[in-house]
């Protein structure tokens, strides 16, 4: 039981946020009338909106919704609940629209659970906890474990000791509880935390538009991850389009809700629609937004910050030395006021060395600290950045290079950093960055790749796997210099970029001039033939004229003799991947790397098919692909565009 003194600690402690102008449009007398006359009369429909179970290609349950007379500014439920809170019928009003709800569901006969939404302020109505609800579903022949509590977002809770007693009595009736819209209203971190629900629905904000939004991605990735920990099913709300839709199932979500599955219905489907069968089952798998690289590209001055107790300006000098003798990994002592503001930096050297002379230990070891410590040394907030860090060393004097900087929080002291740190610090970013997302042409890297292609094999995905490199590309290199070899490099992630569809195809750069592309577009080979030719068109824009009608330049090979290079071209090795013919993506990767060996042995730009590897066992293909590749032809495009 709940005891009374539970209950008007919860209801005291809930506050519902004023509604805003824009809510209160129909708040109007006639309004008022009809909503009392409604409410006496129960002139209520209820509808029911499916939940889709992703694992089980069917419906989880339905949420139960309340409507008012159609046609008319009743009909919404925004209006519904709102004249009821003016009428002082709030809790009221939900008993009815509970009773209403459980009645129709129980006629439908439909299946799986139903999520009915409640205010906190409800779950205290006598009515709903004492029984009487019980009795209800007892008599409709619904069992308690098929009702799903969903909170809703519209009411603040300060004493959730209450709120978790409530809940507690509820439960061991057999409810389930899910909070609702997480990332609005009051439906955050903190009430996931106090109430532990079954299911947690993600607000429709960060499910719009999800396939292009990299931010949005990464939360929900992240909402994932703790519903993981806590044993929660997550549901996505407000899925709309296909690539949502694509989205939160290759994500692991578990359930979704939205217009694209179905709208809210009096009378609702119990199977979801052939089209959504068709998503469930078919369908390729989506790219996900690029996000960068994960931990660390923001990393601050916190990250450097070496927790080492400081010393005060009364503190003597021969302390500061015994620390130093006691401590030889200690290259520098923080002074601070007894306030923990920064003073000042004591360097290690710089005392060992001063005491080293004759009697300067006797003449200053009593004397106070602040005599040898750099009154301004380098201070930085915990929130400055450690490449704002890095320009600031670089900058300024050099012995804030070897004494390092204080770190602070608030103006107060948090900590010393050390500029070995910040150099390890940066270079360890720097190579995970270069392992997430290609620094030149900032396409995903190895890391990515190798997850993507996981996640195709996982799915049992039909796609083909394209390794793409430059042939003669290190004469280019040596001829015309880095910096025009850079800009090769990028004008062919920018033409591999426009023949793929960015939901269905990914594009990688592997390092160097090798790129991998994981194409499910059907006309895959079309869109690569068409790059090749591509490449081959802006060629000239990379070679001077002498070379072009030469049809190469001369260089020299290791025992300096002259050697003649072809010019540059682009080779494409294809391998169509059949679901449970490869297991990892060391496979794949082992495999097309020798169809773009086989591409790189033809002339020009070539686009090589591995096809021994399919169930018909046909002999690879090959296609030279016609461009600009001959010495006339790039003569003439050359003078052309002279």
């Amino acid at each position: 039981m709940i005891s009374g003194a539970t209950l008007e600690r919860l209801l005291s402690s809930t506050h519902s946020p004023l509604p805003s102008q824009e809510d209160a449009s129909w708040l109007t007398e006639d309004n008022l009338r009809a909503f009392t006359d409604l409410y006496r009369r129960r002139a209520l429909t209820a509808v029911f909106q499916p939940i889709l179970d992703f694992r089980a290609h069917g419906y989880l349950g339905f949420e139960g919704l309340i409507r008012g007379p159609a046609g008319t500014e009743l009909h919404s439920p925004a209006a519904l609940f709102g004249l009821a809170r003016e009428a002082g019928l709030t809790t009221e009003f939900e008993r009815v629209c509970r009773d209403v709800v459980l009645r129709e569901f129980a006629r439908l006969k439909l299946p799986g659970r139903l999520f009915i939404n409640v205010s906190v302020t409800s779950l205290a109505d006598p009515c709903f906890f004492n029984g009487n609800t019980q009795k209800l579903l007892d008599e409709l022949g619904l069992p308690t474990r098929r009702i799903v509590v969903e909170l809703t977002e519209n009411q603040q809770v300060s004493d959730f000791s209450a709120l978790r007693d409530v809940l507690a009595v509820f439960r061991a009736q057999g409810y389930e509880f899910a909070i609702d819209d997480l990332g609005e209203g009051f439906s955050n971190l903190r009430i996931w935390s106090e109430v532990r629900p079954e299911f947690v629905k993600i607000d429709r904000h960060f499910i719009s538009g999800i396939a292009d939004d990299a931010l949005k991605f990464q939360l929900v990735k992240a909402m994932h991850e703790i519903a993981d920990t806590c044993n929660a099913s997550l549901i996505a709300e407000g899925i709309e389009t296909e690539a949502e839709f694509a989205t939160v199932r290759d994500l692991g979500i578990v359930c979704g809700q939205g217009f694209l599955i179905a709208r809210p219905e009096a009378l609702p489907a119990i199977v979801p629609s052939p089209a959504v069968q068709g998503l469930l089952k078919g369908g390729s798998v989506i790219v996900f937004p690029r996000a960068g690289a994960p931990d660390g590209g923001n990393a601050d001055a916190r990250r450097l910050a070496e927790d080492i107790d400081p010393v005060f300006p009364n503190t003597e000098n021969e302390a500061v030395f015994a620390r130093f003798e006691a401590e030889p990994d200690l290259m520098a002592l923080p002074v601070v006021s007894w306030e923990h503001v920064p003073l000042g930096l004591i360097n290690r050297y710089s005392l060992i060395d001063r005491f080293a002379r004759p009697f300067r230990r006797e003449l200053y070891g009593r004397k106070p600290c602040t005599l040898f410590m750099d009154p301004q040394p380098l201070i930085v907030d915990q929130n400055t950045s450690v490449q704002e860090i890095g320009q600031l060393l670089g900058h300024a004097a050099h012995h804030h290079l070897v004494d390092g900087f204080i770190v602070t929080e608030g103006g107060r002291y948090l900590g010393v950093g050390s500029s070995q740190a910040l150099m390890s610090l940066i270079t360890e970013m720097q190579i995970r960055a270069a392992r997430y997302a290609n620094p030149l042409t900032q396409l995903p890297g190895n890391v990515p790749i190798n997850e993507h292609i996981e996640r195709l094999l996982d799915r049992g995905a039909a796609f083909t796997a394209c390794y793409c490199d430059l042939d003669h590309f290190k004469p280019y290199n040596d001829t015309y210099g880095y910096r025009r070899g850079d800009d090769m490099i990028r004008r062919v992630g920018a033409l591999l970029a426009e023949a793929c569809d960015p939901r269905q195809d990914f594009l990688g750069h592997i390092g160097g001039d090798d790129f991998i592309l994981l194409m499910q577009s059907r006309d895959w080979h079309e869109r690569l033939a068409a790059a090749l030719r591509r490449f081959d068109a802006a060629c000239p824009d990379f070679l001077d004229l002498r070379h072009i009608q030469l049809g190469g330049y001369y260089g020299e090979d290791r025992r300096g003799q002259p050697v003649f290079h072809a010019l540059p071209a682009l080779s494409a090795g294809c391998l169509p991947v059949e679901p449970g013919r490869y297991q990892s993506h060391h496979e794949v990767a082992a495999a097309v790397g020798e169809a773009k060996k086989q591409a790189k042995k033809l002339p020009g730009s070539a686009l090589f098919v591995e096809r021994r590897s399919l169930p018909a066992t046909a002999p690879g293909d090959a296609i030279v692909v016609p461009g600009l590749q001959s010495v006339a032809a790039l003569a003439a495009a050359a003078m052309a565009s002279a």
